[in-house]
């Protein structure tokens, strides 16, 4: 019995540089947000995302995002999916 599964996914985040700028950090947490429940098959309620990828996608400020981020998703037995970024 598989008690969680594991996946080290390249979120593409190009389409946030076409959005206003005062809202791309914003948006592009709610792009992940979308792509790792959509990957997933959870819904989007049960992602949980932690304080590092949030910390890696506002490091430059809400105007300059990442054009793409590197996560590790994680899903529990009880469907819940904890998104980090992976440590090199």
């Amino acid at each position: 019995m598989v008690d969680q599964e594991e996946r080290i996914m390249n979120i593409p985040l190009n389409e946030i540089k076409k959005s206003p700028a005062s809202k791309r950090a914003s948006l592009a947490m709610k792009r992940v947000r979308d792509f790792v429940s959509n990957h997933m098959n959870v819904p989007s309620e049960d992602v949980w995302i932690d304080s590092s990828t949030n910390e890696e996608i506002w490091k430059k400020g809400i105007k300059k995002p990442p054009s793409k981020i590197k996560v590790r998703a994680i899903k529990f037995e009880d469907g819940i999916v904890e998104v980090s970024v992976p440590r090199e």
